[in-house]
């Protein structure tokens, strides 16, 4: 780039900008500076071509565009007057911005519906994509391919939503070679200002489901209602969710839940888990969908959790299949025949059992402590876990029933095993023999 003034940027961005790149880019929450500084950036840019005597335009793209409102035209131009030289080379009208040898123009445009103009564009010298989040495969597919002038760029910036949205595949997930992409947050913004500060706080306090994906750059992994959000919040602020070592010494509990009676259960969960002290160490959290006993078996021998352990099952473990005249009690049993594991059933809380698990996992919550490398898919699962409404009552219906549940309610097994008193009998000892000994607490425990 050419010599020009000292341009402000969020320290985490210099290196973005520096050298040589065709990629380059930046994701994270509300606050950050992303946007006006790839504004910013994109006329410092567009100066340095029209000073290299190149002619072409620089792109302006987001997924939907039906007006220059909803483009990126008017932080570009709030960049370019903000900054004295750059408004000294730039003419800035009602719809146009260009520079004043008009050399260099930028265009803005949608995506979704205008993919065709794209291509018919001539010598884009940058291809500047915000709010890129909603850019579908097809869409980069065909986009990219256009921006083939020597020396061309394309710029990115996004606030991450889905795991597997095609911009975090392609950009984070695996990164074009020689890419210069940085996460970045308010933290990082040293002129996060303070009436913007105000309001995050406000949403940490009354919309903690929300704040991790609006401020902190994560994954939107929660829904209004969710029962769990600020206590995962909670748990990542306080340090919770971090490296959780195994306790050679103490031994491994593992709780299921299972989605269907019996053996034909269509999904299953584990949360493994070890009690120290007051403390619920989470070690590993496993979940997959219709498999055998003889997967979730497998995965506890490789895990080493196998010996010495106790497996928890949730009150229908016991109950037996009509076809096969078994149960997953008894199957799990003799499947660690050879006293690889100990097997208990968690009698039913009764009416209200799905809350009573909820209530139960919140009041127990700050003792939990995650470990971060092995339990981000059951993590993301307590996220998203939330209530059912009525929309014509606006009441709550208990908790909605998806893709989270078996996760939430396995995870909330564990949390009731961990409140029983001490010396109480959570549940009904897996005595040996063939079969179901039924539901219920034998007498006298």
């Amino acid at each position: 780039m050419t010599s020009v003034p000292p341009i402000l940027l969020p320290p985490k961005l210099v290196p973005v900008f520096e050298g040589e790149a065709m990629y380059r880019g930046a994701f994270g929450g509300r606050g950050s500076a992303k946007t006006r500084s790839f504004a910013t950036m994109a006329a410092v840019k567009g100066v340095d071509f029209a000073q290299a005597n190149m002619d072409g335009v620089i792109v302006c793209g987001r997924e939907f565009m039906n007006s220059l409102a909803d483009s990126s035209f008017a932080e570009v131009k709030a960049a370019i007057l903000s900054t004295p030289w750059l408004a000294e080379r730039y003419d800035v009208g009602d719809t146009y911005i260009r520079t004043k040898c008009r050399r260099i123009s930028f265009v803005f445009v949608g995506l979704r519906h205008n993919l065709d103009s794209i291509k018919s564009k001539a010598r884009i010298r940058l291809l500047w994509v915000d709010e890129a989040e909603a850019v579908s495969e097809g869409a980069w597919a065909i986009t990219i391919p256009t921006v083939r002038e020597e020396g061309s760029e394309i710029w990115v910036t996004w606030n991450p939503d889905r795991k597997k949205s095609a911009t975090h595949l392609r950009f984070r997930a695996s990164p074009p070679e020689g890419a210069k992409i940085v996460e970045l947050n308010w933290r990082d913004n040293p002129f996060f200002p303070k009436i913007l500060n105000k309001t995050r706080l406000d949403d940490k306090a009354n919309r903690p489901d929300q704040y991790e994906w609006v401020w902190n750059g994560d994954f939107r992994s929660v829904v209004a209602g969710a029962y769990f959000a600020k206590y995962l919040t909670a748990a990542k602020e306080e340090g919770r969710i971090c490296f959780v070592p195994r306790d050679p010494l103490a031994p491994i509990k593992l709780f299921f839940d299972i989605g269907g009676t019996g053996m034909r259960a269509d999904a299953g969960s584990i949360w493994a888990a070890q009690f120290i002290g007051q403390k619920i160490n989470v070690l590993d959290h496993m979940t997959a969908q219709s498999q055998p006993l003889s997967f979730y078996a497998e995965w506890m021998r490789e895990k080493k959790f196998n010996k010495g352990a106790t497996v928890y099952l949730p009150h229908d473990g016991a109950q037996g299949d009509k076809v096969h005249a078994t149960s997953y009690e008894s199957a799990m049993r003799d499947a660690g025949a050879n006293g690889e594991w100990d097997v208990l059933v968690i009698p039913n809380q009764g009416t209200g059992a799905a809350m009573s698990r909820i209530q139960t996992s919140r009041r127990v919550f700050n003792r939990v402590f995650f470990n971060e490398a092995t339990t981000e898919d059951g993590r993301d699962s307590l996220g998203w876990y939330h209530e059912k409404r009525s929309e014509e009552r606006d009441v709550g219906m208990g908790p909605n029933h998806d893709w989270s549940s078996h996760d939430a309610d396995a995870y909330g097994l564990m949390c009731i095993v961990y409140d029983e008193p001490p010396g109480a009998r959570p549940g009904r000892k897996a005595y040996s023999g063939r079969g179901s000994s039924g539901g219920g607490l034998p007498s006298g425990w």
